[in-house]
């Protein structure tokens, strides 16, 4: 809630710079990035360590076994 709140004041003060119009369009996209930024970055973060995972279990197949594919 903090997050979406906190990215709705800086959506609405990056919006009110231009002083084009009202802020609450900018408001509303800062709180809609904040809400999937929210959601994606966890995902962002359980794929990369599933890769470091994968990745060193097969460097360590690799250094036991030898390469295999040749």
């Amino acid at each position: 809630m903090l997050s979406t709140a906190l990215g709705a004041l800086i959506g609405s003060a990056i919006d009110g710079a231009d002083g084009e119009d009202s802020t609450a369009d900018g408001a509303i996209i800062g709180a809609a990035t904040a809400t999937v930024v929210r959601a994606i970055v966890p995902l962002v973060f359980t794929y990369a360590v599933g890769w470091a995972v994968l990745k060193g279990l097969d460097s360590a197949k690799d250094a036991m076994f030898g390469k295999s594919g040749d």
